[in-house]
């Protein structure tokens, strides 16, 4: 039997910065391509924030939701001045609505771009001009192996930048590889800011290391803590057994090599960004 995770001792204030939530009352949009599990509403969540010994969260609006925020906003809601929130709006939202969101705690916009997002490409620009007033940021999940074709792109972004799971590189890299050093370029640039996250969605090697992310994941939060985030992204959509999320916590700990690494990218950087 493999030995159970360290839990890492947590300061107040980590913050778990990519979870789904789903509810029965909020009917999937016709547009949704995977199903959530059955326990994967707020209060599922709220058993496992409390076992890791999480006190924020940001909830990111799923792709089975399409537009329609509903369920994201009750959420944030119900958990209050400790959450934030991402939605998924077009350049066509009213001011009124935007306006309403940011009190309601969202502080970013969607923008998936592997199967299943709603976003086109051709709406970053017009979405990111209309939210850079509010502060807010664009989350963007792409293929990393993209990131040389969008470098540029990305870069003239006025308004801070959001990438999803140590990058996504749906073909895992070394280091050295060029879509790799074009994602270090961005968070060289000050805005842009990195989840390490899901190993599991896109690792060859498989648990419990994740040993091809997780040396991506290491890279990064050792040359980049300031820029770094940590999320569980809860409740693992697609997967056919979830991940432990405390051995996925404690991983943070051998990425970042350092305690103090470990609590600027749970506590600080979340604080920061989201402005909690």
């Amino acid at each position: 039997m493999s030995p159970q995770p360290t839990p890492i001792p947590l300061s107040p204030g980590a913050c778990d910065c990519h979870i789904h939530v789903f509810d029965p009352a909020y009917p999937l949009a016709p547009t949704a391509r995977v199903r959530p599990p059955a326990a994967a509403r707020l209060q599922d969540y709220r058993k496992l924030q409390t076992t890791l010994g999480l006190t924020r969260a940001v909830v990111v609006q799923p792709t089975g939701y399409g537009f329609d925020n509903a369920c994201t906003l009750a959420a944030l809601a119900s958990l209050g001045t400790d959450a934030r929130g991402v939605a998924v709006v077009d350049a066509s939202v009213s001011d009124a609505s935007l306006v309403q969101m940011h009190a309601a705690g969202i502080r970013g916009v969607r923008f998936m771009m592997l199967p299943g997002g709603v976003l086109p490409w051709d709406m970053l620009e017009p979405v990111a001009a209309r939210i850079a007033p509010l502060g807010w940021h664009v989350n963007l999940q792409v293929d990393g192996a993209d990131f040389p074709r969008l470098l540029q792109r990305l870069a003239r972004l006025a308004l801070p930048l959001v990438i999803d799971h140590t990058g996504k590189f749906l073909t895992p890299v070394a280091p050295s590889d060029p879509a790799f050093l074009a994602l270090r370029a961005l968070l060289d640039s000050g805005s842009c800011w990195i989840k390490l996250s899901a190993p599991y969605e896109t690792s060859r090697t498989g648990a419990p290391a994740y040993a091809d992310v997780g040396v991506l994941a290491s890279t990064l939060a050792q040359a980049y803590p300031q820029r770094c985030l940590w999320a569980s992204n809860w409740p693992h959509m697609g997967q056919a057994t979830a991940p432990d999320g405390a051995a996925l916590l404690d991983l943070l700990r051998s990425w970042a090599g350092d305690d103090t690494h470990v609590r600027r990218i749970l506590v600080d950087n979340p604080q920061d960004l989201y402005g909690f």
